[in-house]
């Protein structure tokens, strides 16, 4: 269980054992597409992904939709076949796309995670870690496109040689069960078992999970979140309108100015945990001073650990003495 946020562990069991995954490997093929298409492009079945095996849309070789209808089919009915299409179309071939999904999985640091389809069925060389997996996800989940299809429940999408759409219904019961729920995809294969990456946000604090051979999938999910809620809590630890401390200034009218931060730090805390502010900056600095100039960083830290950063700036004007005594001269000369 991570905090959408900063990133910190609320809750883990096991949460670096390598383990199959099955179809929320989906999570990353949809990121990587929608970070690397267009939502309009024409997404064609070859012969290959009209042959693929396990769930599917029942795409019909030579069929086209656009690529925002197959990320559809993709997330809500977990589509094989449009998994394949997909990574055919951005990455020129299906091993093309694994090492795309492979480099993108080592950006994000999921560094025990290994891809070799864009769908997810068993292979042993594919395999992930519930943390890795929840690592990837919140990082889809930043992306506004990903996050608007992952948390819709029902799509109509066209069919080709039909009267009729495809009528697509999202796997995720969370998403109508649990309140404040944002997605994200199920998987199942026998070897895998039940594998869910699920999401909420309740009250400011946005949680994303993740859990791998779970057999009651969605009743683990729902305990994980309301413990989470009622543990932490975010809290608010420093902003922007508030003094961060002060600064000694040399040279200056005044001997210090004040710094304050250019962003909000808040992180989930439990009862009897405290953050820390810690600054990076320098032990003084030379006037003039100027609101908004920039002084050094600041860390978010609990129990040791970081979870957030942010730019420290002077938040009051320090004029220099030396132009207040040359403008004096300036004036004594031109009274002479």
């Amino acid at each position: 269980m991570l905090d959408e946020e900063t990133g910190r562990v609320l809750f883990e069991s096991n949460m670096h054992a390598r383990l199959p995954m099955a179809s929320t490997t989906k999570v990353m093929t949809a990121l990587l597409a929608i970070e690397r298409g267009e939502l309009d492009d024409r997404v064609t079945c070859s012969e290959n992904a009209f042959g693929v095996s396990g769930t599917s849309i029942y795409l019909q070789q030579g069929e086209t939709l656009t690529l925002e209808e197959m990320l559809l089919g993709l997330m809500l009915s977990s589509g094989n076949d449009a998994a394949v299409a997909i990574a055919e179309h951005i990455g020129g071939s299906v091993s093309g796309f694994i090492s795309m999904m492979n480099e993108r999985a080592v950006e994000i640091g999921a560094v025990n995670t290994h891809f070799s389809n864009p769908h997810g069925l068993p292979d042993d060389t594919h395999y992930t870690t519930a943390y890795d997996l929840a690592l990837i996800a919140r990082e889809a989940m930043k992306n506004s496109v990903f996050r608007r299809l992952v948390s819709t429940q029902q799509a109509s999408i066209p069919w080709e040689g039909r009267t009729y759409d495809r009528q697509l219904k999202n796997k995720n019961r969370l998403l109508s069960d649990y309140p404040g729920a944002t997605g994200v995809k199920t998987g199942f294969t026998s070897r895998a078992g039940r594998c869910l990456v699920f999401g909420a946000r309740r009250d400011g604090l946005e949680v994303i999970g993740v859990v791998l051979g779970c057999s009651d999938w969605f009743d683990e999910a729902e305990r994980l979140m309301d413990g989470c809620y009622a543990t932490y809590t975010r809290t608010h630890v420093l902003g922007p309108m508030e003094s961060a401390g002060r600064i000694a200034v040399t040279g200056g009218k005044v001997e210090s100015t004040g710094m304050c931060l250019m962003e909000e730090l808040s992180v989930p805390l439990a009862e009897g945990e405290a953050a820390q502010i810690v600054l990076d900056v320098p032990e003084g600095v030379t006037a003039p001073v100027y609101p908004g100039m920039h002084l050094g960083t600041a860390r978010l830290v609990v129990g040791g650990n970081v979870y957030g950063e942010c730019e420290v700036v002077a938040s009051e004007r320090v004029d220099s003495q030396k132009i207040v005594l040359d403008v004096r001269r300036v004036l004594a000369r031109w009274i002479l």
